[in-house]
């Protein structure tokens, strides 16, 4: 059975140009749909009467919610890394040597600033991997990857880290 909705301005007749130009974005088709479903929501909830290019309002509309994901996203990644950082802090504050103390606040911010050099992926990869101990095959299904693709984005974020960190060895 086939569900009919009502052809509103002509929006729908570009529901599946979104979520196939979503997929190959995102790499994930059921973002895209889930997308697709926000965006569709948003314009009907929107006084939509007045557009004149609904395809154009749709794919704006639609990169505009991705956006704001994206931000929402990256700013709970500082978050969680902030957090991180406090609880190195904290853990290290109980040794009791000052210059031990220190250095593992400097390595902490060092690792911070290195991990912002990088991809948003990369970042997700090695803070889910090695701070939240996803496996391998957890953090490929939840952003849509093959698992050869998140050890590629982990073995490029342990050698940026490696760079970047020889310096605070000697």
């Amino acid at each position: 059975m086939t569900l009919k909705l009502p052809r509103r301005h002509g929006f729908f007749e570009h529901y599946e140009e979104l979520v196939g130009t979503w997929t190959r974005r995102l790499r994930n088709r059921q973002q895209a749909e889930d997308l697709a479903h926000d965006t569709f929501v948003r314009v009907l909830e929107s006084d939509s009467a007045a557009v004149q290019q609904p395809r154009a309002y749709l794919h704006q509309t639609a990169r505009n919610i991705a956006v704001d994901a994206y931000r929402r996203e990256d700013r709970r990644e500082e978050q969680r890394g902030a957090m991180e950082s406090e609880a190195i802090d904290l853990s290290v504050s109980s040794a009791g040597d000052p210059e031990h103390y220190m250095h593992a606040i400097q390595l902490a911010d060092s690792i911070e600033r290195a991990l912002t050099e990088l991809p948003i992926n990369c970042r997700k990869v090695f803070v889910w991997q090695k701070i939240e101990g996803l496996t391998q095959a957890e953090i490929a299904e939840r952003l849509g990857l093959s698992k050869n693709m998140v050890e590629k984005y982990m073995i490029r974020t342990l050698r940026h880290l490696r760079d970047r960190l020889d310096g605070l060895q000697s």
